[in-house]
């Protein structure tokens, strides 16, 4: 695979053999010098903020820093690569060093995607990129077509999920290296698995960030966010730096796609929204095979996601359906504190409309912000809705971070997981959630000194006082043990249990492969229909130009009567009946010909 030379406005460059190009953007510096390989040598500004400095015969590897007029010193905002931590010197990164063992890899289409959402530093026991390649003929065996890795721009400390980035273009040094990322991509994409890589535009981290000071107008302070000043997306040199992340990490790492976290907290009033330039330079600069652009928005938008006429994707391919887990989670826990509450009424209902017409919120009011939500969804076809019923945030976010099984029992997630698995729309397994884990997945960081007081805090106020939490004490993030607690068990796999819980994923995959993906990509919108719900129970159909999807499922305790649906039963659990008794699902499938 050859080297990309799209044109990179930040850090360290090869521009010719052994010359590195190295640029930064700081009019909040009168002078910068350049520290590499601990010789100091003053960078030549450039007009309009920016610093440049060619070196000939420098090395692979070579270490370097900026050092400020006041003696401050500072790692490449635009790092590559990290000797160790965030603080740290950051180093130059020669790309064409690796050589792709599959470079003829030309990715798979978004109807086929089932989505596995991987946090490497508890995936395995080494918390590896390399570790984790170990996993990947398993995960290809079960049926997992994508994986979804949680954020890896470099982070403060070891520990952490990864949202709070600061170096946005350097993996996360405490997994491995530039290379060891690219051998676990390269080595996915041997099984057939897709890559895509979870990232955050919307804020930097509290620690290493030091934007503020090299240009205090990266950011707009009289704008805030949960994490503090807006970013100033409509400044030249902060929107290149912020367009090119994707860019790169996309075309450097050969990745099928992103996902764009908490975007709803993006602010542009650009001519041109920053997003929709990504998804348009993205879509216009990777030719040779599909890229797969997610979000996650709590408004429940759909104008980042059109379909031209002949079903291609411009901009975004598909949203984080948050309604689905929320009314999914409600409907098997009873749970309704917090954002929860907006699905407390009906929730079988609601779960109903997430699966037939995209969005549980269509512009009603949010009964926990008085204020309206959504837009109307049903023109979306299914594909454009990841669904999921757990993952980091849901689980994590919880003081003690059970997962469902522990929630809702096992009888009743694995109907869940029926419905998650065999619904049109594209689904996202949590890691884990294949074999019945059951250790939990905990909130953890590694700051220390004020900072990590502040989390420990901040986390412990979280929950005080929250309906269902009360009397619980709230894990320490900073402590290790935390960390550790949140690493998987893989020895529950190979219980009776877990073999069983694997059987099922298999089977349900299989089945999705063979009965479902083929009904969908020429799906479009308005397919899905409500059929009949009652407490506990819903039953919803599709239908598309090669048939009709039919589903019914019952959690609730009172034995409900199958309504008549056309097809052929592909799957039922436990079995199949005139009747669906409690913990029940059953799935039909009928041809074109016999609608």
């Amino acid at each position: 695979m050859e080297s990309k030379s799209f044109f990179k406005s930040w850090g360290a460059e090869y521009v010719s053999d052994n010359t590195v190009r190295f640029r930064l953007w700081a009019p909040g510096q009168d002078s910068v010098q350049l520290r590499l390989s601990g010789k100091d040598t003053e960078m030549r500004p450039c007009g309009e903020g920016w610093f440049e400095l060619r070196v000939t015969e420098v090395m692979p590897c070579a270490e370097y820093n900026f050092v400020l007029a006041d003696g401050t010193v500072v790692p490449d905002p635009a790092s590559r690569g990290q000797k160790t931590a965030v603080n740290g010197p950051s180093l130059v990164i020669d790309p064409t060093r690796y050589v792709w063992q599959n470079s003829e890899w030309r990715g798979r289409p978004w109807e086929e995607s089932v989505i596995y959402e991987m946090h490497f530093g508890t995936f395995t026991p080494q918390g590896t990129f390399q570790a984790a390649i170990n996993k990947l003929s398993y995960l290809a065996g079960l049926g997992i077509t994508m994986i979804e890795v949680m954020p890896l721009a470099q982070f403060g400390g070891s520990r952490g999920w990864g949202y709070d980035g600061v170096l946005l273009y350097a993996p996360h040094s405490a997994y491995g290296t530039p290379d060891d990322f690219k051998a676990f991509v390269d080595a996915a994409h041997g099984y057939g698995l897709s890559v895509v890589l979870d990232i955050v535009l919307n804020h930097f981290g509290p620690e290493g960030n030091y934007l503020p000071l090299l240009a205090p107008d990266f950011f707009h302070q009289e704008r805030m966010t949960p994490w503090g000043a807006g970013i100033a997306y409509d400044v030249d040199a902060t929107r290149r730096y912020m367009v090119e992340a994707p860019l790169y990490w996309l075309e450097e790492f050969n990745l099928d796609g992103l996902r764009f976290d908490a975007i709803d907290q993006i602010e542009d009033n650009s001519d041109k929204h920053v997003l929709i330039e990504i998804a348009e330079r993205i879509r216009a600069g990777i030719t040779n095979r599909p890229i797969h652009l997610t979000t996650e928005d709590s408004r429940n938008v759909t104008f980042l996601h059109p379909r031209e006429k002949d079903g291609s994707v411009p901009l975004f391919t598909g949203e984080w359906n948050d309604d689905f887990h929320n009314a999914v989670h409600v409907f098997a826990t009873g749970e309704t504190h917090g954002y929860y509450q907006d699905f407390a009424h009906q929730p079988e209902t609601l779960v109903a409309r997430t699966l037939t017409e995209g969005f549980a919120y269509q512009g009603e009011v949010s009964a926990q912000t008085g204020e309206k939500r959504g837009v109307t969804s049903t023109c979306q076809p299914p594909v454009a809705f990841v669904d999921f019923i757990q993952n980091h945030d849901q689980v994590g976010n919880r003081a003690q971070g059970e997962r469902l099984i522990e929630l809702a029992g096992a009888d009743r997630t694995k109907v869940l997981l029926a419905s998650l698995l065999l619904s049109p729309h594209i689904p996202l397994l949590f890691m884990g959630e294949e074999y019945g884990e059951t250790h939990p997945f905990l909130f953890f960081t590694d700051f220390h000194g004020e900072l990590a007081n502040a989390v420990r805090e901040g986390r412990a106020k979280e929950f005080a006082g929250h309906a269902g939490h009360e009397d619980e004490s709230v894990p320490d993030p900073n402590a290790k043990s935390t960390f550790e607690m949140s690493k998987l068990d893989w020895k529950k796999q190979d219980s009776d249990d877990g073999k069983a819980w694997l059987a099922l994923t298999s089977e349900l995959l299989a089945l999705r492969q063979i009965c479902i993906v083929p009904l969908l990509a020429t799906a479009g919108g308005n397919t899905g229909q409500i059929v009949q719900s009652a407490e506990g129970f819903f039953a919803v159909t599709w239908a598309f130009p090669q048939g009709m999807l039919s589903m019914a499922l019952n959690i609730g305790e009172t034995t409900q009567p199958l309504p008549d649906q056309p097809g052929t039963t592909i799957f039922a659990w436990p079995k199949a009946g005139h009747d669906l008794p409690q913990n029940a699902i059953i799935v039909r499938l009928a041809a074109g010909d016999a609608m």
